[in-house]
């Protein structure tokens, strides 16, 4: 075997074993998190300090794409609905995406993208002043101090937002079904009735509440680990975000088919 082809092989063998170490890493903050979410006092300030932060830098940009996106659904949609023949069911097929898609993927992007690279510089520029290396030798737990407030606060977010989605994102594709492409409000509305089901809402908030977790735990690690100064905290924020966009895809996908095959479609 030559050098070249060597040295490949040990890259590769090198970047497989660091993937497994931070997945390992990643694994133990979640646990870590689990576990002193339970502990007391609980950091009610820090809470909320942090929730409305990350309402603040949320909802503005959340509102201004659901509108879009729930106009784009509907458009489109109702365009292959209409070739099929079946523009009854309009209402339904672009609600039921709003709902069980659209919402809690738009969320966690926001979620992932303003509130999490918000949090990993945060806690990086903790981490490089040597904060965190204070507050352990102070006997203080940050997971405990910073890590926890800062996830909650995000899962309490990622679901009101999840909620602002839905019902921006269902009344921008009313408007423009109904008033652009000359559907009926009676035809929209009552196949929304006929298809839609409590489940649907139920598998949308735990999606919001599971992307939630999966942004804040990614971008407290990256935070709490960077490497090489100041520039490594952009560093962490940048892969804090392309990892957590990696992964709240491949959740939503599992979750998607495990509620498919759970609950059974209304009206089948």
């Amino acid at each position: 075997m030559s050098s070249a082809t060597t040295r490949g092989v040990d890259r590769i063998a090198q970047a497989g074993t660091g993937a497994l170490a931070q997945t390992g890493n990643i694994v133990q903050l979640f646990v870590d998190v689990a576990r002193q979410t339970f502990v007391r006092p609980f950091q009610w300030r820090e809470f909320i300090q942090q929730a409305w932060f990350i309402a603040s830098v949320t909802i503005l940009p959340t509102a201004l794409i659901a509108i879009p996106f729930g106009a784009i659904v509907s458009l489109q949609t109702g365009s292959l609905i209409k070739q099929l023949g079946a523009e009854s069911y309009t209402g339904a097929a672009s609600v039921l995406v709003v709902i069980q898609q659209g919402s809690p993927l738009v969320t966690s992007l926001l979620i992932a993208g303003a509130a999490g690279s918000a949090v990993a510089a945060d806690l990086g520029s903790r981490t490089i002043r040597e904060e965190i290396d204070a507050m352990e030798v102070l006997g203080i737990n940050p997971i405990q101090r910073l890590v926890v407030p800062r996830v909650l606060a995000m899962v309490l977010v990622a679901m009101l937002l999840n909620g602002l989605v839905a019902v921006v994102g269902i009344g921008g594709g009313y408007f423009f079904n109904v008033v652009v492409q000359g559907g009926t409000p009676g035809a929209y509305l009552a196949s929304f009735g006929a298809l839609a089901q409590l489940p649907d809402l139920y598998v949308s908030t735990l999606k919001a509440a599971i992307f939630g977790v999966l942004a804040g735990v990614i971008a407290a690690y990256k935070g709490l680990n960077p490497k090489g100064g100041p520039k490594g905290v952009g560093d962490a924020v940048n892969q804090s975000v392309v990892i957590t966009f990696l992964l709240l895809f491949l959740a939503n996908l599992i979750i998607t088919a495990v509620y498919l095959q759970i609950v059974p479609a209304k009206g089948s």
